[in-house]
């Protein structure tokens, strides 16, 4: 058995095991860290990558950089805005970063999927623009409809966003990686051998991505928006409102930031999936009860 894949295998068992590997890896020390250690996560990343068939190098420094680009568009679509244009641009930039990010990070395994359709060119337009379209709409609706209560534009600020970002967020990964559902990818057996191309695999990592990217943007939308809600009531922050916008920005980053990697660690990096639930012509290929893939990030 490869021995890399071996790794995956036993470190990704738990969520705890995940949790650690994925703080190593986005650990931002990791940008001054030797050749060699760069080198070590080069492996570790990329050996899962390659059985993927996928022709983009990753490292931790890559991966670092990619993840850090997102905090500004997420800081700033969950603040309120003052206005219908900055909220839609804010929307735009994390949906098209988002999309971006889902895009580079599929499976490319199948042959089919290598490189994006017309049709899939098409697909992403479209839900980044509908996206960012829903993602304004708590702004759209209190500015066109002039909603001056306090507890409506409470509701359309803070209680509206959490689950609208979690279902965009969803929604995007779901649209974006479509062909890996429709085309299918890779599985492995126990080896590391390829033994053919699954739909049923395709469907089942965009799934756990989509829902790794919701928990993601859900929880970061929620738990600043809580504890705003929790501090107002505080003296000091009643003597000086002036901090709540700066403990806004603090808290969504910090939450951000945590927030990542649990939901990088949510689901295994090798997923695995039962051999009943496999195409018939594969199910004789999952010797030990089931097969391996790659379900993207």
């Amino acid at each position: 058995m490869d021995i890399n894949l071996l790794y995956w295998k036993n470190e990704g068992k738990t969520f705890l095991s995940r949790l650690r590997l994925w703080f190593n890896i986005l650990d931002p020390s990791s940008l001054l860290c030797s050749d060699a250690e760069i080198e070590n996560a080069h492996s570790l990343i990329g050996s899962v990558e390659r059985m993927a068939h996928d022709e983009k190098a990753g490292d931790a420094a890559w991966i670092l950089s990619l993840v850090s680009e997102i905090l500004q568009p997420v800081v700033a679509s969950f603040l309120p805005h003052s206005g219908v244009k900055p909220a839609l641009f804010w929307q735009f930039l994390l949906q098209s970063y988002s999309a971006g990010f889902n895009h580079a990070n599929r499976n490319t395994s199948s042959d089919k999927g290598i490189k994006t359709s017309l049709k899939q060119g098409l697909l992403i337009v479209g839900s980044v623009a509908y996206a960012t379209c829903a993602g304004a709409i708590p702004q759209i609706v209190i500015q066109r409809l002039s909603m001056s209560s306090p507890a409506v534009q409470m509701f359309f600020r803070s209680v509206l966003p959490i689950p609208l970002s979690a279902s965009l967020a969803y929604f995007n990964v779901v649209i974006v990686r479509s062909e890996e559902s429709e085309n299918g990818i890779q599985v492995f057996d126990s080896n590391g051998n390829s033994v053919g191309i699954s739909q049923a695999a395709g469907a089942k990592a965009v799934k756990e991505t989509a829902l790794s990217r919701a928990a993601l943007l859900g929880t970061s939308a929620a738990v600043p928006n809580l504890l705003i809600f929790l501090l107002q009531k505080a003296r000091f922050l009643q003597r000086s409102p002036l901090l709540v916008a700066p403990i806004r920005h603090i808290s969504t980053a910090i939450v951000l930031g945590l927030m990542i990697p649990v939901s990088f660690s949510l689901y295994p990096q090798l997923g695995t999936i039962k051999k009943e639930k496999l195409e018939k012509e594969l199910e004789t290929a999952a010797v030990s009860g089931e097969l391996f893939y790659h379900r993207g990030l």
